[in-house]
Parts: C-alpha cells; sequence; structure tokens
C-alpha cells in the first residue's frame, strides 16, 4: 500500500483564526531570544480551536478527556454526507441524511459536507446549517462514532440573538463515547473514491479537546 494523494482538510490556525463565540481568541508568537539561531514559537489556543475534536469529557461528566480517547476514533475511512442542500441556520434532517446511511458502520468516519467552508472568515460562517438530534442518531445507529463537519460546529452555534436549544447532537455523539471532528475544510478537493482521514489530536492531558491537523488520504 502507498499514499497516492494528500488533501489538507484543516484551516490555518493563526492570530486570525476565527474562534466560536466566547472562546478563547489566538496568540501566536515568537518569543526565541535575538541572536540565538535559533527561533521558539508561544502558542495560546483554546483546546476548540480551529479545526478540531471534541473528546467526551466536553459535554459528558466523567466522560474521557483527550489523552485517554481511543486513537482509533480519530483515522479510519470517510464517507461524505452530501448535505450541501441547507441554507443559514437550516436543520440537516433525516431525509438529508438517509442516502448515505448504508454506506456509514462501525469503523468509519461520518463527514458532514456542508460546503460552508466557502464563507469561512464571514459573519455567514457563524450561520451555518446544523443536525436535527434524529439525523444525528440516525448515524450512530449505524455504528458510527466519528462524526466531522466543515462547520463551527454540529450543532447551531450560540449568540446573543441565536440562543439556540443546547448543543443535542454533542450529547449524543460523545454520551456514545464518541468524538466530533469540527471545522474541518475543502471537502471539495476529494476527487477520489476511498478516502482515508487520519485527525489525530494533540495529547494534551486532562483536556476536553484539541486542534488536529486533519487530512484525507487516496491510498493505492
Amino acid at each position: 500500500m502507498r499514499v497516492l494523494r494528500v488533501v489538507d482538510l484543516t484551516l490555518p490556525l493563526d492570530n486570525g483564526t476565527t474562534v466560536y463565540p466566547g472562546d478563547p481568541l489566538v496568540d501566536i508568537r515568537t518569543t526565541g531570544p535575538d541572536g540565538a539561531g535559533f527561533h521558539v514559537t508561544s502558542i495560546g489556543v483554546g483546546s476548540h480551536t480551529g479545526t478540531h475534536c471534541d473528546a467526551p469529557l466536553h459535554f459528558v461528566s466523567g466522560g474521557e478527556p483527550i489523552d485517554a480517547v481511543d486513537l482509533g476514533l480519530f483515522a479510519g475511512p470517510m464517507v461524505l454526507v452530501d448535505v450541501r442542500n441547507r441554507g443559514d441556520r437550516e436543520l440537516i434532517t433525516v431525509d438529508d441524511v438517509a442516502p448515505s446511511l448504508d454506506r456509514l458502520g462501525a469503523g468509519v468516519v461520518a463527514v458532514l459536507w456542508t460546503g460552508w467552508t466557502a464563507h469561512y472568515g464571514t459573519e455567514r460562517y457563524f450561520a451555518h446549517p446544523f443536525v436535527a438530534p434524529a439525523a444525528c442518531a440516525a448515524i450512530l445507529e449505524t455504528g458510527v462514532r466519528s462524526v466531522g463537519v466543515d462547520a463551527m460546529s454540529i450543532d447551531e452555534t450560540v449568540d446573543a440573538e441565536h440562543p439556540g436549544d443546547g448543543w443535542p447532537c454533542h450529547g449524543l455523539v460523545l454520551g456514545a463515547g464518541g468524538v466530533l471532528l469540527e471545522n474541518l475544510a475543502h471537502l471539495e478537493r476529494i476527487d477520489f473514491a476511498r478516502p482515508f482521514l487520519s485527525a489525530l489530536p494533540l495529547r494534551l492531558t486532562g483536556a476536553d479537546g484539541s486542534p488536529i491537523r486533519a487530512a484525507a488520504f487516496d491510498l493505492g
């Protein structure tokens, strides 16, 4: 087996990275001493900054932290669930995901493809479509425990004008011992039939999530 192609699915992580309302802003700076012949970078980010993953601890009291989660949940055959037919703050329903359910199963990473990366860096990025609990439950019923999305969140992004209805899909996926991959990007660049996803987190002791470097591999 060999790698024929790699597609980076990660947003850039820098001081301009868009963060969830209320989350810490990114603070990255070079701190190495001048004239020392090397550079050292100080990196200040929240655990859910940029392209990142959620561990069960994020929403489940007593749930596993990111350093205890089975690494197998962060890699596997990826199935794109095409839901690009949804608009601003629209629900992704069971009917939307139904055509893809027969391709899902244990060990598969189900990635909801909203197309919302096109709005990254604008206010509209916060107005992404989000998943109905029944649709999320239908995905989990196939045996999937790794769910991704190319948007800020699988649930509605909450702000002063949109209080939302809690984070039901976070509770469903993380409550089932699964993981969420959010702010994935550039899914349209995957033009091969059987992508393999790798989205490994940092080994942050006791943390509820981590930035990831996500990539799709064409394996031959």
